[in-house]
């Protein structure tokens, strides 16, 4: 569909193009898509259900790990069912309000995800390297203050992003070339000056971003430090694999998150597919992986799982 032109500072429709130049393959790469979509729904809503049903799971860690899948059922379903139109059905067209909505939800609920990997990383820290006092530091009372904390800072740092771009006048092209709206692929279609604009999404995703990741890899380097120093060495490989699989978690969100963010600045030789397919990593894979890494490797949580569909078939 060729671009429409428009006058009007508030367009009613923004088209969504989709993957540049695998339009003739959306269909198939929707099926992938929506396999780790349900996935993802199924294995955070089982974390949900477990934790809330066994109150011998009402421990920092698993608490933080409900924070995190609500997280990443937002995130989630704010973004593919709406994706999976575009690529089975289609449906190009967003309205300009949900349009908005989307990238709020995107862009404050990735900072919150963000967020809660942080939380994570500092109650193992504190559960391995100071075993004995990790319920008097991370009391219920506690993990609700940084809950808040977090919840906050992604809701203050992002809520000016839809209001900003609802000020502004589009008199260019409806066409996003995106898979879901973004806000630098929607500021790029204003026809005025957005350079103050760009500079205030970038800088809050990256120091955001940077800050969490330099904090969990201190988390990690003294949570290390003190598994080495464990009597066993099978206590230690135990300990090695848990952080292991955590870690590689947490550099599948922050690597695709950052190529993302910084292809948008420095990256103007990154072919648009390339962009955009990694781009909706970051949205797909830490929702898919966090219930398998976190949740199924878990022994409690595996255990009770495995309690509850045994009870189910007897």
């Amino acid at each position: 569909m060729p671009p429409l032109n428009t006058s009007h500072p508030s367009p009613v429709t923004f088209l969504l193009l989709g993957i540049p130049g695998l339009e003739h393959l959306h269909v198939w790469i929707g099926i992938p898509f929506c396999s780790l979509y349900i996935v993802a729904v199924v294995g955070n809503v089982t974390i949900l259900a477990v934790v809330r049903a066994e109150r011998s799971l009402h421990e920092p860690m698993f608490l933080f790990l409900c924070m995190l899948s609500v997280t990443d059922l937002v995130l989630s379903t704010s973004t593919l069912p709406r994706m999976l139109c575009l690529f089975w059905l289609g449906a190009h067209d967003i309205a300009f309000d949900a349009c908005l909505a989307q990238m709020f939800f995107i862009h404050s609920f990735t900072a919150m995800e963000s967020g809660f990997f942080l939380a994570m990383a500092i109650d193992r820290y504190v559960a391995i390297c100071y075993p004995l006092r990790h319920t008097t530091i991370l009391t219920h009372a506690h993990i609700t203050i940084i809950g808040i904390i977090v919840v906050i800072r992604g809701i203050a740092f992002f809520s000016p992003h839809p209001i900003l771009l609802k000020q502004l006048p589009y008199c260019r092209t409806r066409i996003i070339a995106h898979t879901y709206c973004e806000f630098m692929a929607v500021v790029k279609l204003a026809c005025m000056d957005t350079g103050g604009t760009k500079h205030y999404s970038l800088s809050m995703a990256t120091i955001i971003g940077s800050c969490d990741a330099l904090l969990i890899a201190v988390s990690y380097a003294f949570i290390l430090r003190s598994v080495f120093h464990l009597p066993t060495r099978e206590a230690s490989f135990k300990a090695l694999g848990t952080c292991g699989s955590h870690v590689c978690v947490i550099l599948v969100f922050y690597s695709t998150a950052g190529f993302s963010i910084f292809t948008h600045r420095f990256g103007k030789n990154v072919p648009a597919h390339i962009h955009i397919f990694i781009a909706n990593m970051y949205l797909l894979l830490p929702p898919f992986l966090n219930p398998i890494v976190y949740g199924v490797r878990t022994k409690k949580i595996r255990e009770h799982v495995l309690r509850i569909l045994i009870d189910k078939v007897a």
